[in-house]
């Protein structure tokens, strides 16, 4: 009985998540598609963005706890390079760095129906299997950099199998594109956000969780070169996975009504000898 109230729990509880999902998009909707193609409009669009992050958020009703461990802002701009572990860091980016903020996800968010045609005009988009879209990404990137926009990368390229747990090799264009703008590195650490959404094949699994984002202080670039790439990546990747939490090492499973089904325990066998 504990399970099956456990398991209805879990789908009312994935009911209003989704909700609160689509309710502040489908409100704002409108306006964004609007501003999505004015000059300028980027601006309005990503308030509207931020909106959105905090009215879910807010409605989730679940704990998060913000660490800054540096004291003041960050320098504007800078590249925000985020560990990859669900499909809410990106509103977890959007609610808690202040300002505008550019963010480069795949191309296939711009193939999703009715919102992703305004994060393809609005943000950046890349196809890391195409050079060439690689490449346009990296000069649109460097654009707004110029323009004073900071930056959002996920330097894993896609969300780890293992959230919480083991961290993807980092990839090199966030690093590069600091170097070249002179612009400050910010790593941030979201470590639980996989227990409150993973990721999975079938299906939409959403469990009450309490989330963290962790930034750490800014590491500047300036006077750097390229060949301190590795060097960079390494110190990030070990801020990044000394995030990791104990209770984010283990993907939630599939939800079920059924009590977990344990193995008899086999009696102890005697040994004989022949006399």
């Amino acid at each position: 009985m504990r399970h099956l109230l456990r398991y209805l729990g879990q789908r009312l509880y994935t009911t209003w998540a989704t909700f609160w999902f689509i309710v502040p998009f489908v409100l704002t909707f409108p306006l964004q598609w609007y501003f999505s193609r004015r000059p300028g409009g980027e601006y309005v669009v990503h308030r509207l963005n931020r909106f959105w992050s905090w009215l879910s958020i807010t409605m989730w009703g679940v704990p998060v706890e913000v660490v800054r461990e540096s004291p003041g802002p960050n320098p504007q701009p800078c590249v925000y390079v985020a560990n990859h572990g669900s499909y809410i860091d990106i509103m977890l980016l959007f609610k808690y760095i202040p300002g505008f903020l550019n963010m480069m996800g795949k191309a296939s968010l711009a193939k999703v129906p009715v919102w992703g045609p305004i994060f393809g005009s609005v943000y950046v988009t890349v196809d890391r299997s195409s050079a060439v879209s690689r490449g346009r990404a990296m000069v649109a990137a460097r654009r707004g950099l110029a323009a004073g926009k900071s930056i959002a990368i996920f330097a894993e390229g896609r969300i780890s199998p293992k959230p919480g747990k083991e961290l993807l090799p980092l990839l090199d264009g966030a690093f590069q594109m600091a170097i070249e703008a002179g612009v400050p590195l910010v790593p941030v650490g979201m470590p639980l956000n996989h227990m409150f959404m993973p990721d999975v094949e079938k299906g939409l699994r959403v469990r009450y969780h309490r989330l963290k984002i962790v930034f750490h202080p800014p590491i500047p670039t300036a006077g750097l070169t390229l060949a301190d790439i590795p060097a960079l990546k390494e110190k990030v990747a070990t801020q990044l996975a000394g995030d990791f939490l104990p209770e984010g090492a283990v993907k939630p499973g599939p939800s079920t009504w059924r009590a977990p089904v344990t193995a008899a325990p086999t009696a102890p066998q005697r040994e004989t000898t022949n006399s």
